[in-house]
């Protein structure tokens, strides 16, 4: 980049593609639609800055979400917004503490993610918000055989989380 301040030519057509993905990602963390447009923002004035090359964007972004969207998480800031959109009732479930009890799993899940390594963090966050295999393991510079074990301890090690979270309370 040229320049203090240019504007990268390709960000409007990056942003245009990306941004669905980068919002789903983060959602998928936080849990927030409102908290995933606010880290989408930060991603993309992050990649704005950078010399990634546009066809190594979604792959740098998804991270990029999913990196930022755990820091949010891990420092709590709008912890009370994200808690109240999560907390929006769906009409079709009539009782109110089966909304309570799913609402404390989610906040469970969130926080147990919070406390993984980042790595497994972030490879759980991106499998699970639809990217393939090969996605991933381009992502994050693994070997695309590797992702599925990277997922695997990832999962395992969230549910070692919660069983140890819910056996200290």
């Amino acid at each position: 980049m040229s320049g203090r301040g240019a504007v990268r030519a390709d960000l409007e057509q990056v942003f245009r593609t990306a941004y669905p993905r980068v919002v789903a990602v983060a959602t998928r963390v936080l849990g927030s639609r409102d908290g995933a447009e606010d880290v989408a923002q930060e991603v993309f004035l992050s990649f704005a800055r950078t010399a990634v090359p546009a066809g190594e964007a979604p792959a740098w972004l998804s991270v990029a979400a999913a990196h930022t969207a755990l820091n949010h998480l891990r420092s709590g800031r709008r912890r009370a917004t994200r808690e109240e959109t999560a907390a929006e009732p769906d009409p079709t479930v009539p009782d109110v503490a089966d909304d309570v009890v799913t609402l404390d799993e989610r906040r469970r899940v969130r926080a147990a993610l919070a406390r993984l390594p980042r790595r497994q963090a972030v490879a759980l966050v991106l499998r699970h918000s639809g990217l393939s295999y090969a996605e991933v393991a381009a992502a994050l510079d693994l070997s695309p055989g590797s992702v599925g074990t990277t997922v695997r301890r990832a999962e395992s090690a969230l549910r070692e989380e919660l069983s140890r979270h819910a056996s200290s309370h």
